[in-house]
């Protein structure tokens, strides 16, 4: 097809000027292959949906890139990911909450994606990478077409600590229209959006959009009344958006659910919200079965006392995370 005169494409039924000149403008084996070769000159990595290391969130959005270049590595941990998003018009109390939640989920565990802009997205990538954590940054262009260049020194530093990623060629500068099409991939590959500030004309509003419709979290954090940068989430607040205080707001609040993740201390982990448990919390969820278990076998399992292991069961029928199969045996779900 691609070696098709546009004459002769033009003579197939369906295929109008439009797709005739979209087809005689797509690059040609050689630039591909110029483009390959160039991306592993700069250690960058490309890879498919049928790769292996394909992110397994984005497989579930209406529209998953066919090919990301990335630098860095993505890890198994980073399906457990949360966004932080905002305006780049930060104030310094933006700032300071974007930093401040990142770190909190970095040391819970969660990679923190954002998109590599200046204010609250630079904020969000600083906050993780500071706290010892993972971080993804999703850019606009090619990733050797950092921008804004303020930024290129932190890109290099999520590079070591994450992962850089794109759908656009090495060499591509980002255009207004590829910033809205990157934000569906920042919320496709995060569990929950956090938007930190927000006008309300934002991209990071599209973003929370975009997570809206691929069945993901949406939150936001209120700002003073009379600051123009909160008005965004004062809306989404009001539109349903769940609102952030701590961190135990987004962790506790999560509910898109990701494929069990096997813990370095032992046991997996099913869902996001199990992040928030404390120890004793962990040892009795572990010790219950995804199929019937008995209480008494808890107890045993869990090496927890009676009424600590009773009173636990509680809270984490209350937190969603087991179900009572009756009323002497619970189902971890």
């Amino acid at each position: 097809m691609f070696e098709a005169s546009p004459s002769e494409l033009a003579r197939v039924e369906g295929i109008g000027p439009k797709l005739v000149k979209r087809i005689a403008e797509a690059p040609s084996i050689e630039d591909v292959e110029t483009e390959l070769r160039l991306a592993e000159r700069h250690g960058i990595e490309v890879i498919t949906r049928s790769s292996t290391t394909y992110p397994q969130p984005l497989t579930q959005i209406a529209d998953p890139p066919p090919v990301l270049y990335l630098r860095g590595n993505l890890v198994p941990d980073d399906t457990l990911a949360v966004a932080i998003v905002g305006t780049r018009h930060a104030t310094s109390y933006g700032l300071e909450q974007a930093s401040l939640l990142a770190a909190s989920l970095a040391r819970a565990g969660v990679t923190v994606v954002s998109g590599l802009a200046r204010g609250i997205d630079a904020a969000a990538h600083r906050g993780a990478l500071e706290a010892g954590g993972r971080t993804i940054a999703v850019i606009a262009g090619g990733l050797l077409e950092i921008s804004p260049a303020e930024n290129r020194k932190l890109a290099e530093d999520v590079a070591q600590q994450g992962c850089l990623m794109s759908e656009s060629p090495p060499r591509r500068p980002p255009v207004p229209g590829s910033f809205p099409q990157r934000n569906r991939l920042v919320s496709g590959l995060s569990m929950g959006v956090v938007v930190v500030e927000a006008d309300d004309r934002s991209g990071a509003l599209i973003t929370a959009t975009h997570a809206a419709e691929q069945g993901r979290d949406v939150f936001a954090v209120p700002g003073a009344l009379t600051n123009r940068q909160s008005r965004g989430c004062h809306k989404l607040i009001q539109d349903g958006a769940k609102l952030v205080m701590s961190v135990d707001d987004i962790l506790g609040e999560l509910t898109h659910t990701t494929a069990a993740i096997e813990r370095p201390a032992g046991g997996e982990l099913r869902h996001a919200a199990e992040l928030a448990l404390n120890d004793m919390e962990r040892q009795v969820l572990q010790a219950i079965e995804t199929s019937p278990t008995l209480i008494d076998d808890v107890i045993t399992r869990s090496g927890v006392p009676v009424h600590r292991v009773l009173s636990t069961v509680s809270v984490l029928e209350m937190r969603k995370l087991i179900r009572r199969h009756s009323g002497t045996q619970v189902v971890r779900i």
